[in-house]
């Protein structure tokens, strides 16, 4: 039972990441090419809603690792 705990706590943790790196390409993508991004007019709005999905899943990755981690 143990080891499925810590799966599940790992694979937790992966999904959270992924949705980091996610929002993070996002983030690069408007720094590097706010032009590109049409159906994004106000880019600052835009990155400011990305970096909050990053920050919200950072924060559940800490929340784990403060509480459920041994």
């Amino acid at each position: 039972m143990k080891d499925m705990r810590a799966d599940i706590i790992a694979s937790f943790e992966s999904h959270a990441r992924g949705h980091i790196d996610k929002h993070r390409m996002n983030v690069e993508v408007y720094l590097t090419n706010p032009v590109g991004v049409g159906e994004h007019p106000d880019i600052m709005e835009a990155i400011e809603k990305e970096v909050e999905e990053i920050a919200r899943y950072d924060d559940m990755i800490e929340m784990m690792k403060k509480y459920f981690h041994e």
